[in-house]
């Protein structure tokens, strides 16, 4: 074993899907002594022929490394995993890289200060195949100490590997909105395939065309920040009048191919009431004010 694997930060990893695997890979890549623990214990053979410590128990794992990540399904299944050896992470780092809801995060980072545990909360923002890369984003929030203390050792998962704050519940905040923009763009995507495929455009042809969409994002979402920010909400370029009509069509043509429309209703109903609310000469970003209202579901 080299000298210089012997230096970087011990890590153990608990929960091998397929995520905790290539956290685990890329703290091997990255030349991190690893310790491996997972409930079926065969997940970890092809760590373990890299170089990973297979423990058999949590205690042993969290007993191994001076950091500990953790990455499962929700964090009922952390917390089942984690309350039992309270006793042995006092003292050590925590990193919960678990996805789940704001308020569990800081339920998560309570239990934690009581048993002594420096805790971090962590949301990935990539898919497997891009962890360990440069690029990888990955936030984290709670101890700025404890973030500084191991941010070499955790940008082994991910280039940027950004710090929000000390409010444990910010990453999560940050990975259910960007989440919820991700899942309605993609539900947005499939309608597109699935309209254009009525008139027989294959999906490979059709998909090249989506880059023009998606390169106006990120200068759209920094415009309609900056209103929100101000409390403006600016229409010099558009209107959302104009783009219920737009909807409209899309609604008409889809309904005619016997598509499915619930999304674009749904996006269409918000403009509408947008409108009657007094916001017609407003931009698309003034739909915000009906989603700062409790959906009808809510109230049932």
């Amino acid at each position: 074993m080299s000298t210089e694997h012997t230096t970087r930060t011990p890590v153990t990893v608990l929960g091998l899907g397929a995520m905790g695997r290539a956290l685990a890979a890329a703290f091997l890549t990255a030349g991190h002594p690893t310790t491996v623990w997972n409930r079926t214990p065969g997940r970890a053979d092809a760590l373990v022929a890299r170089g990973a410590v297979r423990a058999a128990e949590v205690a042993e794992a969290v007993a191994a490394s001076p950091l500990v990540v953790v990455c499962v399904l929700d964090y009922e299944a952390s917390r089942s995993i984690l309350e039992p050896v309270g006793a042995q992470l006092s003292g050590r780092a925590l990193v919960n890289l678990t996805s789940d809801t704001p308020e569990r995060a800081r339920a998560a980072a309570a239990w934690a200060a009581g048993h002594g545990i420096d805790y971090l909360d962590g949301s990935i923002m990539v898919p497997t195949p891009v962890i360990g890369q440069p690029d990888a984003t990955i936030l984290y929030s709670g101890s700025r100490e404890t973030f500084e203390t191991h941010e070499a050792t955790l940008r082994a998962l991910g280039g940027r590997a950004s710090y929000l704050g000390a409010d444990h519940g910010t990453a999560a905040v940050y990975d259910l909105s960007l989440l919820g923009f991700f899942f309605s763009a993609m539900a947005g995507l499939m309608h597109g395939f699935a309209l254009s495929g009525t008139e027989g455009v294959p999906a490979k042809e059709f998909a090249p065309f989506t880059e023009t969409i998606v390169g106006i994002l990120p200068a759209l979402a920094a415009g309609m920040a900056e209103d929100l920010d101000r409390g403006v909400y600016s229409g010099d370029q558009d209107n959302i009048v104009m783009e219920a009509a737009g909807i409209a069509h899309i609604i008409e043509a889809a309904e005619g191919r016997g598509l499915n429309t619930e999304v674009l209703t749904a996006v269409k109903g918000l403009a509408d009431r947008t409108i009657a609310g007094g916001h017609g000469n407003a931009g698309f970003v003034s739909v915000i004010e009906e989603m700062r209202k409790p959906s009808a579901r809510a109230g049932r």
